[in-house]
């Protein structure tokens, strides 16, 4: 363990308590309140969340504002079975918290205007909105009771929100509150039957990585499925820090299917699918990789499936440059229970030459990570 990760061990042994619930401190609590008043006046009318009425509608409106942008990545889905006629999209999508691209994270090859919000906001529900994921998983979302809870409500998305305990976001100057997770789900399509928002912890102690889970219930098929997005430790030589939150979060899953579980003595937890999203901060060699691919849950990693052996994870799902250097990696993926689903379709990568020298984010993407979308069907009982 580096001197780093034991100072912050330390201090966490010191500071926190065992719970992994999420009372937030009294600074934080103003921000995480939804106020009518502090609406978007570009979606929402003034004192009331009534937004663009559909999403054809507020495409539109994103096209307008981003009119003189460059094109968007020509990404087309790959498809590998007929599937359902009416597949589960699940999108997974870190959409880079605004007060941390404008504040802390050092983009030096991204121009300050592309980092505005008047532009991002539109950018991240352009490309929300062209998918049109029944599942989305968002991490870094620090405009979530502003824009994104109001807007995706208004076209018939219902979600959660978990705030991190001590976000970075607060350290900037005029932030808009704690980054955190969020997942959206379509109302129309699902029924939710329960939920939980996880404070993760590492060897039994809470860390300022968090996680929401759903159990939602298909209204047309009466199927369930276990839905929950994540967003893990950054940085290299907080390994073993990553693998122990990981463990958490699918200790909590089992939990909670299990609740769910028909049958004698609860049944299994391999009776109810689950969708895991995520930005892990985890290339694929890592121990937390690993124990998600080994998991008694039967869990494998979409993704792979753009690979020729079906074996490999995309080259990259981030790329961007800092002043320490370039970062090209894959650290985000969709896991899924491959005994009871099936991937129908995976959304490519765009190619080196179309995300440019200058990387990401850009005027043509709002975010330093690419989003993940993936339709799946239930496979037939046996």
């Amino acid at each position: 363990m580096g001197g780093g990760a034991t100072r912050l061990y330390t201090a966490l042994t010191q500071t926190l308590s065992s719970s992994s619930s999420l009372p937030l401190p009294a600074s934080q609590l103003e921000h995480h309140q939804p106020a009518d008043s502090n609406l978007d006046p570009d979606f929402c009318q003034k004192g009331s969340p009534v937004c663009p009425p559909d999403p054809a509608q507020l495409l539109r409106q994103c096209d307008e504002a981003l009119k003189d942008r460059p094109p968007r990545f020509p990404r087309e889905f790959v498809h590998f079975s007929d599937g359902d006629r009416s597949p589960i999209r699940v999108m997974q999508w870190n959409i880079l918290a605004q007060a941390l691209g404008e504040g802390l994270d050092s983009f030096v090859q991204c121009p300050l205007e592309a980092l505005s919000w008047s532009r991002r906001k539109y950018l991240i529900l352009e490309e929300i909105l062209t998918y049109q994921p029944h599942i989305l998983c968002l991490q870094e979302v620090d405009h979530y009771y502003d824009t994104f809870q109001p807007v995706l409500e208004s076209l018939g998305y219902s979600s959660n929100f978990c705030p991190k305990p001590c976000s970075p976001c607060l350290d900037v100057e005029d932030n808009n509150g704690p980054d955190g997770c969020a997942l959206f789900f379509d109302h129309s399509r699902f029924e939710l039957l329960d939920s939980m928002d996880v404070r993760l912890s590492a060897m039994r102690i809470p860390t300022n990585q968090v996680a929401v889970a759903m159990l939602l219930q298909c209204r047309s098929t009466g199927r369930r499925v276990c839905v929950a997005v994540t967003h893990l430790k950054a940085r290299s030589g907080w390994e073993w820090f990553r693998s122990a939150q990981g463990s958490d979060l699918l200790r909590h899953l089992q939990n909670l299917v299990q609740k769910h579980c028909s049958g004698p003595k609860g049944g299994t937890s391999s009776s109810i699918p689950l969708f895991i999203c995520g930005d892990f901060n985890a290339i694929p060699a890592e121990e937390v990789y690993r124990r998600f691919i080994t998991s008694p849950l039967g869990l494998e990693s979409a993704y792979k499936k753009l690979s020729q052996d079906g074996l490999t994870e995309p080259e990259y799902t981030t790329w961007k440059i800092r002043p320490t250097g370039e970062c090209c990696t894959t650290l985000d993926y969709i896991w899924y229970s491959k005994d009871t689903l099936r991937v129908d379709s995976v959304l490519d990568m765009p190619t080196e030459d179309q995300i440019g020298p200058n990387r990401l984010p850009s005027f043509s993407y709002p975010s330093d990570h690419l989003s993940l979308v993936c339709d799946f069907s239930f496979k037939e009982k046996e």
